[in-house]
């Protein structure tokens, strides 16, 4: 591994130092690390495991298993056995994101588990132990809350409040910002905090005793993972607006909602905030507050796309649920035999321009483009097969006949039916394994649908142009329909058609100069994308994290009513996140404020 690291390759894996290369400064200006004087004693983390109910916690980085200083109490022989044995069940799960989400270092992106140290050198403990490189504690926070009740997150807070620490709430780690990281930080883990419970005839507290509005509804406890939310809805015969990931891993109540929450369900019934009805929370001074349209509704609004780590713990979550009904699919996936670059992006083209009818029709989901391959995976709950058929039919019947002729390659293109969307959920994503455990960091950009409708061809060629592009076609319908003020998530998603992504992944020992270059990569299709989409902006949950005025591209002109929130519930600053509300106020490490 390189030994100097430019300052660009080193917001790669974190745009923090290690404590011990930190300045201190006044602590009414910065936080305390775990190396310095002012960090809690013995005595004082004792007192705080009287108040939890389970013991505290020593997170590590994913593989530190598989080195023998992960050992210290053993001999150097039997330190070097215990590696070796122990690494082996690494690697077996290490693209596993259930598995990753049970540990409570593992971050589901591992370069946000790594650091830059003072002198440019990288810590980081690689599976491959034979990578040149120096295994420690790197961006994984050194103490961690295992949080089961909310007493367990009060008694976090108030004791990260009283001892200036810095505070970082992580449930499965699914975070592309490395936000779930924080060297020398303390860590509330939500990922046991598994309740759910449902209610028929849900009624939001607070409101009047005349109130008549009432919902089926589910409550989820914030560690519970839409694998076991859908679960739950299909055992009572209902649909819920969810994430969609392999094994369904991502947490149903921390910062996918707390970001905006897309779904493949979205155009039909918007987005994981316009479902959510009721929250809990536990708030910078230890409050426990339920919050709703009815009371609490200034910190109700701001949780819902506000962003995660920003306002409080969120313990819980109430969201609405539909009747389960029918839905159906397309499945496409054609390949250029001779990399025609020409055809699959005329044929990304065509797709696209079909976007803003199906999106009108109910359809949603994810698609890919490389140079001699194009794929997506829609469904809708609305439309019938014969009618998903027919849509589907000149698009389809087009690639087949280029398939006759030898010009491409069909790995499928065709439509089925399912009785509810879990059946098809479950087709579509069969298990946790090979969907996390690489080094990634990513752009994205929410597309207008005028100008996908003013633009189609040119928004096609960049898509196509953009290496690792994919896109999330989870918005436009229902989404847009709903009020842009009535929750705090980016008023630019009430306005797209699709949102695109594009990745840029490494492995592990890549050169400091590669990484350099792929993050201007980055920043470079983040600018194109942008200029193409002017007053547009982006997801904060899957975004770049070298946006230049984040505070416009993920918040749009909801940031000043969230900093006078912020200013309310968290005068102190315990929540910080990188790129989240109030984080302009504090140096590039979220130790001090500027």
């Amino acid at each position: 591994m390189k030994p100097i690291v430019s300052a660009l390759a080193a917001a790669l894996f974190s745009s923090l130092l290690l404590p011990s290369f930190a300045v201190p400064q006044a602590q009414s200006r910065c936080r305390c690390t775990y190396d310095q004087p002012c960090w809690p004693s013995a005595a004082a983390f004792a007192a705080l495991q009287t108040e939890l109910s389970q013991p505290l916690l020593h997170p590590v980085p994913t593989a530190a298993q598989c080195y023998p200083s992960f050992y210290p109490s053993l001999s150097p022989a039997a330190a070097a056995q215990a590696a070796a044995q122990n690494c082996a069940g690494v690697v077996a799960n290490y693209t596993d994101s259930r598995w990753r989400a049970g540990q409570p270092g593992s971050m589901q992106a591992p370069n946000w588990e790594a650091h830059v140290l003072g002198n440019g050198s990288i810590a980081a403990c690689f599976a491959d132990t034979g990578i040149e490189g120096w295994c420690a504690q790197g961006g994984v926070p050194v103490r961690a809350v295992d949080a089961r009740t909310v007493r367990d997150v009060q008694a976090a807070v108030r004791f990260a409040g009283e001892h200036g620490l810095r505070m970082v709430v992580k449930n499965t780690g699914h975070d592309y910002v490395g936000r779930s990281a924080g060297a020398g930080a303390l860590m509330v883990w939500t990922h046991h905090m598994k309740n759910i419970s449902y209610d028929a005839a849900f009624v939001p507290e607070g409101g009047s005793a005349n109130e008549t509005l009432f919902y089926s509804a589910f409550t989820f406890s914030a560690g519970v993972q839409w694998f076991e939310a859908y679960a739950a809805a299909k055992a009572k015969g209902r649909l819920i607006v969810g994430g969609l990931s392999a094994g369904g891993s991502v947490g149903a109540a921390g910062g996918w909602i707390q970001g905006g929450g897309h779904s493949a369900l979205s155009s039909t019934y918007g987005l994981g905030v316009d479902n959510a009805i009721q929250m809990t929370v536990v708030t910078a001074n230890g409050t426990y507050l339920t919050v709703n349209k009815h009371q609490n509704s200034d910190l109700f609004w701001a949780l819902r796309g506000g962003g995660g780590g920003t306002f409080g713990v969120v313990t819980s979550v109430t969201y609405r649920t539909y009747p389960s009904v029918p839905v159906v699919a397309a499945f496409f996936n054609v390949t250029s035999p001779t990399a025609n670059r020409t055809l699959i992006q005329d044929l990304l083209t065509e797709s696209y321009s079909m976007l803003p009818a199906l999106a009108d029709a109910g359809w949603g989901g994810y698609g890919h483009v490389a140079n001699d391959t194009l794929q997506f995976f829609y469904m809708s709950p609305r439309a019938s097969w014969a009618e998903a058929n027919a849509t589907w039919a000149p698009l389809f019947e087009r690639v087949y006949n280029l398939s006759a002729a030898g010009a491409l390659h069909v790995g499928g293109a065709f439509t089925v039916a399912h009785d509810d969307f879990y059946a098809l959920y479950e087709q579509a994503f069969p298990d946790a394994e090979g969907e996390n455990g690489g080094n990634v960091i990513m752009g994205s950009r929410l597309i207008p649908r005028e100008v996908v409708e003013r633009n189609n061809t040119e928004i096609a060629r960049a898509v196509f142009d953009t290496p690792g592009m994919t896109w999330n076609f989870v918005a436009g319908g229902q989404v847009a329909k709903a009020d842009p003020d009535s929750a705090a998530v980016n008023p630019a998603w009430r306005k797209a058609l699709v949102h695109i992504v594009w990745l840029a992944a490494w492995e592990d020992g890549t050169s400091s100069e590669d990484l350099t270059r792929l993050a201007e990569l980055v920043g470079a299709q983040s600018r194109a994308m942008a200029a193409l989409t002017p007053g547009s902006g982006s997801y904060f949950n899957e975004a770049s994290p070298f946006e230049d005025d984040f505070e416009t591209t993920f918040f749009g002109r909801h940031y000043e009513r969230l900093k006078a929130i912020k200013d309310e519930v968290d005068p102190g600053r315990l929540f910080v996140v990188r790129q989240g509300v109030g984080s302009e106020e504090w140096d590039g490490q979220l130790l001090c404020r500027v």
